[in-house]
Order: structure tokens, then sequence, then C-alpha cells
């Protein structure tokens, strides 16, 4: 059985929108993209080598594979940073039918919450879930998410599109790892871990 793995940069205020640079996502009238930039450090770098290193194919909404497509092809293809991406199955969440260029690519389209959880039964590498809000949502509202790997940055941008939106339902997670860079930057990792508790301190 695979795993659906979401890993987000996402603000203080539950922010995700275009954290890469100010081009990403200016949906909205979204003026701060790429505010994740300044808090970069070696910290950080070590945990995206890490979750980058692992065994995994993609699952990506359309608008975050046409940005891959665009960047990833086009690097150098022996680069450490480059050959997962490039070299990992994308399934591609899409009403729209589109033409998928990127070497090994498969959309997904119709009852996608129904082929999601028959994808999850396969044998295979983890999906990660790279921005892809909408998709997000989708995943969220349909119990698929097994774990949220976060990057909480301390900053807080007002607005913006928002990784726990209409799609979020009660769920309970539990911590299975963090830690803090430098800059400032929370690395929480969570598993999907049952139904939500509730009680009284009376």
């Amino acid at each position: 059985m695979r795993k659906i793995v979401v890993l987000t940069f996402v603000s203080l205020d539950g922010v995700m929108q275009a954290p890469g640079g100010p081009e990403e996502d200016t949906s909205g009238g979204f003026k701060y993209g790429g505010w994740t930039y300044p808090y970069f450090d070696e910290v950080m770098g070590s945990v995206m080598g890490e979750q980058m290193g692992m065994p995994f194919d993609l699952l990506l909404g359309r608008k975050t594979y046409d940005i891959f497509a665009a960047y990833w092809p086009k690097q150098d293809p022996a680069a450490l940073a480059t050959v997962p991406f490039n070299k990992a199955t994308k399934y591609v969440v899409s009403g729209s039918s589109p033409k998928l260029t990127w070497e090994k690519s498969v959309l997904i389209e119709g009852d996608v919450a129904a082929k999601l959880k028959e994808l999850k039964q396969q044998d295979g590498p983890m999906l990660q879930v790279h921005g892809s809000g909408k998709l997000i949502q989708t995943l969220l509202k349909n119990d698929l998410v097994d774990e949220l790997w976060l990057k909480i940055f301390p900053i807080m941008l007002g607005k913006g599109k928002r990784l726990f939106a209409e799609g979020t339902i009660p769920a309970a997670f539990e911590l299975t790892e963090f830690k803090a860079s430098p800059s400032g930057v929370i690395v929480a990792n969570y598993r999907r871990s049952g139904e939500v508790k509730t009680g009284s301190f009376a």
C-alpha cells in the first residue's frame, strides 16, 4: 500500500501560496511570492535533501505540474536535485485532459477520489504532493492524506491560498518528527492517527 505524503511550506497564518518565487502564483493579487527564500539555511537544505532522497513518485495538481514540467526537465540531468524529479512517475490530477509532455506522466481524471484510493492500494513508493493547493483540498476532504510534512515559516502573509481550507475535515494526527532551523523554521512531520477526541478539564 502506498502513502500519500503532503510536503508543504506554510506561513504562521496558514498560507501556502507561491513560496518559491515572485511569479509562481500571483492569482488573487498575491504579491509576496518567494516568501520562503530569506529563511533557507543549512538545516533546511539538509531536511529537503533527506526528504527528496527517499524513493517517491509525484502526485500533482495541474498548475504545479506545469511549473515543474517547465523547470525540471531543463536542469542538469545528473544533478542530485534533478534526478529524483525526472525519475519519478508523475500522477497529474486535472479535469481538462491536458497534454502531458514530461516523461513518465500519467493523467488522473473523472472520479479522482476513487482512482486515488485505487492508486494507494498498489505497490510502489510514497506519493509526494508538492504545491497543488486545490488537489490538497480534495485529498483532505476524502481523508486520503497519510502524512503531513510541514515547514512552518516565522511569517504571516495575511491573505493567500491556505493549506487548511475548504477541504479540511476533523482528523487527528500524531507528531512523528520535529526540529527548528536557525532561521526559525519549524519542521514538523505528522501521521494520520484516527478521530478527533474531546473531553473536559472539569
